[in-house]
């Protein structure tokens, strides 16, 4: 896959396609049936983010939480395509990219917006929670936005490794614009050639490929999705 930046992840053989990725996988049928749901959310609350940034990653993470407060007043009665270019960006230059065991000692750790810019670090799946929160923060509803798992060609070769973007889609049927962490332009899916998807997901629901019907409880079957949004929670996201 072409990189754009120091962002880009190294590549892998296809034998050793990223642990991560077949954990989640997994994770997708041993959850079934679980019968979990969302817990009332509490609502969206700057004051606490700002304690939760200070305790966890001092002054210079409190300075980038505040750039993504302004940039929430900036965005907030902007159209949609510049929504998705302002978040897209502001990401996309604030976090570096490196692996979950280099940050957070795990082979597969999803953070939150909150952790991802107090690291300043971060993998495809933060660079992908962190720009879905804040668009939903900017009044884009779930129903346009999906995370998508996809398997990535790397450069002009067959080797591929697992990989997430953020796709927006204009109605649920529609072809979705790309907002990723290693090509910066927001592109028709149509144009990334280099991607194969193979599932989506969002707060509402899981798709399989390019399916426009949901299958699953997102919450029921991606126990890291869940570990997500209990600690957003507590950090004063939703």
């Amino acid at each position: 896959m072409p990189a754009s930046s120091d962002h880009s992840p190294p590549a892998l053989s296809p034998a050793l396609s990223r642990r991560q990725f077949l954990a989640t996988v997994g994770a997708l049928w041993l959850g079934a049936g679980l019968g979990i749901h969302p817990t009332p959310a509490a609502a969206f609350d700057p004051q606490r983010l700002r304690q939760s940034m200070q305790q966890q990653y001092g002054q210079a993470g409190l300075a980038v939480l505040e750039e993504w407060l302004a940039l929430l007043q900036q965005l907030q009665n902007q159209d949609i395509q510049a929504k998705l270019r302002g978040v897209n960006d502001f990401f996309n230059r604030r976090i570096r990219w490196v692996d979950d065991i280099q940050v957070w000692g795990e082979e597969d750790f999803w953070a939150t917006p909150l952790e991802a810019m107090g690291k300043g670090q971060g993998d495809c799946e933060d660079y992908s929670i962190a720009k879905y929160i804040t668009l939903k923060q900017l009044g884009v509803t779930s129903q346009y936005l999906r995370m998508i798992y996809v398997r990535a060609r790397i450069g002009r070769s067959q080797i591929t490794q697992a990989h997430m973007v953020l796709g927006y889609y204009s109605t649920p049927d529609a072809e979705p614009l790309v907002l990723d962490n290693i090509v910066p332009s927001i592109t028709p899916a149509s144009q990334r050639t280099d991607l194969d998807p193979l599932f989506s997901f969002n707060s509402d629901g899981l798709w399989a490929g390019g399916s426009s019907e949901s299958r699953a409880d997102p919450l029921a079957r991606l126990s890291r999705w869940r570990s997500v949004i209990e600690r957003m929670q507590t950090q004063g996201f939703i």
